[in-house]
């Protein structure tokens, strides 16, 4: 080839070349640079896709949760997989959800809220990661919780029938009782081979609420219908069937509840019949293996705190000491001449603060109650701002359950309102509902209360649906009680007594403080927790009963109220002092508290923070720009 012609091919080559860069020049010059707000944006909103994606992973792998949503799908009639194989499976998704987070969110690119969601799913993932060696470091049947007595309340109260197909989903679930109780079973084995049994006090109560539950038709002849064809029979009563369907669905529930229920609660009262043989007295977690590295782990999961179980333990004492001088400031008010456990006796033994232990008594009891919460709901406005759109109702707890269920709990409603809020109160025992503690009773509960947090919580538009229906026990407990003693600052509570009972359901929290880490960390005895409630509380025994097994059966939960609500009080003065009472605004405060979902305390104090760092800033400005 001559030099001529590799000349001319060299040329054409560079001037191709020089069309290809200058294309891809130009192709730069004409894409817009992206902004970092754009930017923001995108990966926010990537973010959030990706939150949505995982959690309706967790809820399509979850019949209960949907139910509990009041979201109906194709598996209406199915209940969750609680077997051990189904927890690995679970861990490895949280592994590769962590990886993901770490390694392809940008996030420096992520807004504030979004942030925050990034900041939370980290730290759940990893705790459940570590927390996964403990695993089996719980009594899934015990009187407090487990399916003996979940899965009735579920159909009970979840388990909406509206037409003949959900009438199906609710005998689909009762035949399928029998293998999640297998599953049950399995666990419970597990846990004995890992040297986790519950104590001897357990059984017994967990055994009676297996037998109330196959107690009456179709399980013997007696006339009294069983609990669960009861709820059934009164469910399809009211949707529009014909008679011969109704018949029809009866006879299909009653073969369910003679074949597939009987035989699970045999199967389960068999297996707890055997384990209680080898059971023992003692009590507290340190008799696991690595017990007291669990229960620390506990403390820490439940508070949100670093606090030592001797750092509680000494709380709760200080605690206890500074509620005992109010109560003899109330004493003296009252002109009651007498000790304060003389006073204790008089508000235990005194009729005129109980009511009768019967029917009628109950009904005054729930009537009373619902008076007091809707008396709350009109005077939100002065405390609030974002208030719930979800109604609640006071109900008390079934009989079924109510001889070992706790003195009155919270049920959330649905997020779209079809089904409210519930307050249970439990009147099995009237001498445990005192009177003087009603008004605390229900503000816990209910308004402004759990109710309200939760509701809210479910209502936000601007957080992901982890956040919306996740908890965090110290937040969530020290929310209901902040809220047993922030009415008294609108003018409730105006008579000494119902002072009395708030301050005698604030004292009880501060016991628990003592008592939990005394069982678990200090090994105290179950006479000595009962005996410790007694001595410096005037709640009736069974309360204390109660109280105590409960710390044993869950280790570590019931320090999250106190802890939560000083650290609530906390921040509360925190900023009043910071601000001024001038600009401080208690609604504000509260809407901090309560629009970004339920957060560990840590985090919970960096809103706060944040929240008076605005405020502070806003009052820097000239007059003018304010």
């Amino acid at each position: 080839m001559s030099r001529t012609k590799i000349t001319s091919i060299t040329s054409i080559f560079f001037s191709f070349l020089f069309v290809i860069v200058g294309c891809k020049n130009k192709s730069k010059e004409i894409i817009p640079e992206i902004s970092d707000e754009q930017k923001i944006e995108k990966h926010s909103k990537k973010l959030n896709d990706w939150f949505e994606t995982q959690f309706q992973e967790e809820i399509d792998d979850s019949p209960m949760m949907q139910t509990y949503l009041g979201v109906k799908t194709d598996d209406y009639g199915k209940w969750d997989d609680i077997s051990s194989k189904k927890l690995v499976h679970d861990m490895d998704k949280s592994k590769k959800r962590l990886r993901y987070l770490k390694d392809s969110v940008d996030i420096e690119y992520l807004n504030k809220a979004t942030s925050l969601s990034y900041r939370l799913m980290i730290q759940d993932l990893e705790n459940s990661i570590q927390d996964f060696q403990y695993r089996f470091y719980d009594y899934p049947v015990n009187q407090m919780y487990g399916m003996q007595a979940e899965i009735p309340a579920f159909l009970i109260n979840m388990h909406q029938i509206e037409n003949k197909s959900d009438a199906e989903a609710y005998i689909s679930r009762l035949k399928g009782i029998d293998e999640l109780f297998t599953q049950q079973i399995e666990n419970i084995k597990i846990r004995e081979k890992n040297g986790i049994v519950p104590p001897k006090f357990v059984f017994p109560k967990v055994l009676n609420d297996c037998r109330n539950l196959i107690t009456g038709k179709p399980f013997d002849e007696s006339n009294n219908e069983s609990t669960l064809l009861a709820d059934f029979k009164e469910k399809i009563e009211k949707i529009e069937i014909s008679e011969e369907d109704k018949i029809a669905l009866i006879t299909q529930a009653e073969n369910a509840l003679r074949e597939d229920v009987k035989t699970a609660y045999d199967k389960l009262i068999h297996l707890l019949e055997d384990q209680q043989q080898r059971a023992t007295v003692d009590d507290g977690a340190w008799k696991f293996p690595k017990g007291t590295a669990f229960y620390n782990n506990a403390l820490m999961r439940t508070t949100t705190t670093d606090m030592s179980a001797d750092e509680i333990h000494q709380l709760g004492l200080d605690e206890v000491a500074r509620i005992h001088k109010e109560m003899k400031d109330i004493m003296t008010e009252l002109k009651y001449e007498g000790s304060l456990q003389d006073f204790f006796k008089f508000m235990k033994e005194d009729e005129k603060f109980y009511y009768p232990n019967d029917k009628e008594g109950r009904a005054k009891y729930l009537k009373r109650a619902t008076g007091l919460i809707n008396n709350m709901k009109s005077r939100l406005d002065e405390l609030f701002i974002t208030k719930p759109k979800a109604d609640i109702v006071v109900k008390a707890v079934e009989p079924f359950r109510e001889k070992s269920a706790g003195k009155a709990f919270y049920q959330q409603g649905t997020p779209d309102g079809s089904r409210p809020g519930t307050y249970y109160a439990n009147l099995y025992d009237m001498e445990a509902m005192p009177i003087y503690q009603m008004e605390a009773l229900a503000y816990h509960e209910g308004i402004p209360g759990h109710h309200m947090q939760i509701s809210i919580a479910q209502e936000l538009e601007d957080i992901p649906k982890f956040r919306k229906f996740g908890g965090y026990t110290a937040y969530i407990e020290g929310w209901g009680l902040y809220n047993e003693f922030l009415p008294k600052e609108i003018g409730l509570y105006n008579d000494p007594y119902s002072d009395f009972g708030r301050l005698a359901m604030e004292l009880w929290r501060a016991c628990r403080l003592v008592v939990d880490t005394g069982i678990h960390a200090k090994k105290w005895t179950r006479e000595e927790g009962i005996k410790y409630y007694t001595d410096n509380t005037p709640n009736a025994e069974s309360d204390a009963v109660k109280m105590v097994e409960r710390h044993i059966v869950m280790p570590g939960q019931a320090t999250a109220y106190k802890i939560g609500m000083n650290k609530i009080l906390e921040l509360r003065e925190k900023a009043r002092t910071k601000l001024g009472n001038e600009v401080f605004d208690i609604r504000e405060f509260h809407d901090i508290i309560l629009t970004n979902g339920a957060v560990p305390l840590t985090i919970l104090e960096e809103l706060v923070d944040e929240w008076i760092e605005s405020k502070t800033d806003v009052q820097k400005l000239p007059e003018s720009l304010q």
